[in-house]
């Protein structure tokens, strides 16, 4: 394989195909096509609106990139591949029209909360767009799993910890990966082929939510990638990759996006099982009343 041929016999005929090509052949790009393939994967919606120049502009490379890695991915040019993101714009119920605002820093306190409520605003609108099919699509594998394995670190792990909570509310089958003590690796042997593995992440990305990812295909279980890029390293071998953003005006980056797709997909999973389900939740509830688990805030007095 060279800089100006990728490894595929037909150009790609949509975008999932050019998704998959990407994919499949990242790790071979030189850097300057890595950076703009990754662009093209991530901003799917603002590719389809925007000129050669301004798209180059946000990638970070130059113009006449685009159009060798238009080439390198077999299209005659630039105007051929972007075809594919106009066609996919037509087609998207809500295509991805907000793009990431860089917010200036200010002394009023005022005007800083109410920047960072709308980066907040800004990651879910951003969102949602890119994981409607792929939300479902992750959902059905986690309703087939025998077990479901989640993992995030760091910044990552609320979000990690919130799912296996609202998982475990239906279903026993789950546990969360947490690598406390030097376990990591006697936590994955459980890992199983008939399984589906979690793993959230996100710039700049743990070395062991890649463990993770990589002890995940290893062993044969399907894995669910929670992240920011479509080329982020668990998302690269990932069956299922679902994207949020999480800028902010912070010194921390913002986990509202990352919450609710994480919550979505619990969600679907819900909605696609049986009555089974809901009796489970239904009896968890009632488990945890009955076990004093919440405080009983009605007085004696107004009983």
């Amino acid at each position: 394989m060279t800089d100006s041929t990728a490894a595929h016999a037909d150009i790609p005929a949509n975008f999932a195909e050019l998704d998959a090509l990407i994919r499949a052949n990242y790790a071979d790009m030189r850097p300057q096509f890595q950076a703009g393939a990754a662009f093209l994967l991530d901003n799917p919606g603002e590719v389809a609106v925007s000129t050669m120049r301004a798209v180059a502009t946000r990638a970070g490379v130059q113009p006449s990139t685009l159009v060798r890695l238009s080439q390198y991915l077999g299209f005659p040019g630039w105007g051929e591949l972007r075809a594919l993101f106009v066609e996919r714009l037509a087609v998207t119920p809500k295509a991805y029209a907000y793009k990431a605002q860089s917010l200036v820093k200010r002394n009023n306190s005022d005007i800083l909360i109410a920047e960072i409520f709308q980066a907040q605003r800004a990651n879910l609108d951003a969102s949602e767009p890119k994981n409607a099919d792929e939300l479902l699509r992750a959902a059905r594998t986690l309703t087939k799993a025998r077990h479901v394995h989640i993992a995030g670190f760091r910044a990552a792990y609320s979000v990690a910890f919130m799912l296996e909570y609202l998982y475990r509310l239906f279903r026993p089958s789950v546990t969360l990966i947490k690598g406390t003590a030097g376990s990591l690796a006697m936590e994955l042997r459980a890992v199983a082929p008939q399984d589906a593995t979690i793993v959230i992440s996100f710039a700049p990305y743990s070395i062991e939510a890649v463990q993770v990812a990589d002890a995940a295909k290893r062993a044969g279980s399907k894995l669910i990638a929670l992240t920011d890029s479509a080329v982020a390293p668990i998302a690269l071998q990932a069956d299922h990759t679902i994207l949020f953003s999480h800028e902010s005006p912070s010194f921390f980056p913002s986990m509202a996006a990352a919450i609710a797709v994480a919550e979505s997909l619990i969600e679907l999973v819900i909605s696609l099982d049986d009555d089974k389900a809901v009796k489970r939740l239904e009896h968890a509830e009632e488990e945890l009343y009955q076990s004093g688990a919440y405080v009983n805030h009605v007085k004696a007095g107004n009983k």
